[in-house]
């Protein structure tokens, strides 16, 4: 099974829109989505930082594949998330 990180903000209207299109790859390509919100987590906002260097993703969403090292920062349409796992 394929895993990848998404970290969000809370109030992040964006990331909430991706919400619905994450569930779906859960469902349909079994991948699992491992959820971090870094607006008031410290904790995750390091994970997020370690995983965006290199990227420098300026925000949220941002989503990260740790087998691949690929990444997509921003909001996407599903079949541009879905290839984060092809």
């Amino acid at each position: 099974m394929s895993k990848i990180y998404m970290f969000y903000g809370e109030e992040c209207i964006h990331c909430h829109e991706m919400f619905p299109l994450v569930e779906k790859l859960e469902k349909e390509e079994g991948v699992e989505v491992e959820k971090f919100e870094i607006w008031h987590n410290s904790a995750n906002k390091k994970k997020y930082d370690e995983c965006n260097k290199g990227v420098r993703c300026t925000g949220v969403p941002f989503f990260y594949n740790p087998e691949t090292g690929k990444s997509i920062c921003g909001a996407v349409d599903y079949d541009e998330l879905k290839k984060l796992v092809e």
